[in-house]
């Protein structure tokens, strides 16, 4: 049940929150009752601020504060985008090296004011498996870096969609043909992954970056598709 710990000190904290855990309650909880910030009171005995958030099917990493100054000063640094955040997606298709996305959205049920919305992305690697698709005998994946400069709901799934490069695991926005023969290799759950977090510590007076190495089923897809992270070793 303890959340695997990446970095940790006296005032804050990075975790790495495994795919299918809901961070805290919310109107989308539905009957859950097991959520990361009940876990990590429990794990570190104290209470703890979620700086930011990730989506339940989101897996790697989460930054917390232990005390509400702390907590104040990261969350002046997410509102001046100081924090840098770069996830791991795989999707369909094969993009082009670096691109953006620049496409308005909404902020989810109930809040349909669409605001800007920028996404960064830049692909790492790309793999063709025999795999019927659409008519075709292939089907083409790829191994995206993504840097979402704003932080709007369902972001980088919503941003992949609307270029169709869509998510490969993602039952709300993605490609029902691509999500099973993922299921078909054994891999079920949604690839994105919360890969590396950078961010000004409040008491250090310097800059921190932690990352999550890909653990379980994305670390089996990467693995099917003969992919490594750059400087993984050989």
């Amino acid at each position: 049940m303890r959340l695997p710990v990446l970095y940790e000190d006296q005032w804050l904290a990075v975790v790495d929150k495994p795919a299918g855990l809901m961070v805290h309650e919310s109107a989308m909880a539905g009957g859950e009752t097991d959520f990361a910030r009940d876990r990590l009171r429990a794990q570190f005995g104290r209470p703890v601020h979620l700086v930011h958030r990730l989506d339940r099917a989101t897996s790697g990493c989460l930054l917390l504060a232990f005390d509400r100054d702390t907590a104040s000063a990261l969350g002046r640094a997410v509102m001046e985008r100081r924090l840098r955040k770069r996830y791991l997606a795989v999707c369909r298709g094969w993009p082009e090296e670096a691109f953006e996305v620049d496409h308005p959205l909404d902020g989810g049920p109930g809040k349909p004011e669409r605001k800007p919305a920028l996404t960064r992305f830049r692909c790492l690697a790309i793999a063709e498996l025999p795999l019927p698709s659409a008519g075709f005998p292939t089907s083409r994946y790829a191994l995206l870096e993504c840097e979402p400069v704003t932080g709007r709901f369902r972001q980088i799934r919503r941003h992949l969609k609307h270029v169709s490069h869509h998510l490969i695991g993602d039952t709300s926005h993605g490609d029902g043909r691509h999500n099973r023969h993922f299921r078909m290799m054994g891999v079920h759950r949604m690839l994105l992954h919360a890969w590396k977090l950078g961010f000004p510590h409040p008491h250090l007076g310097r800059e921190l970056e932690v990352e999550a190495p890909p653990a379980g089923e994305f670390a089996r897809a990467l693995e099917l598709l003969g992919w490594r992270l750059p400087g993984a070793a050989s």
